[in-house]
């Protein structure tokens, strides 16, 4: 699953938990937030390093 739907689904799951009480269905909900969250900044990483390693490289349309 996508980052946003990670977070959405958790924060869902974490309201219901405090609403009801359930301790364990809120946690549940922190950790797939979490997750949401990683998963995130790992993506932000990807694209930061295929930027670097891009704007590294000569452009060959500028080429003859």
């Amino acid at each position: 699953m996508g980052e946003w739907t990670d977070k959405a689904k958790g924060k869902i799951k974490e309201t219901v938990g405090v609403a009801t009480g359930d301790r364990e269905l809120e946690a549940e909900g922190k950790a797939d937030t979490l997750k949401g969250n990683v998963k995130e900044k790992v993506e932000d990483a990807k694209r930061a390093i295929k930027d670097a390693v891009d704007s590294d490289r000569p452009n060959r349309r500028e080429e003859p």
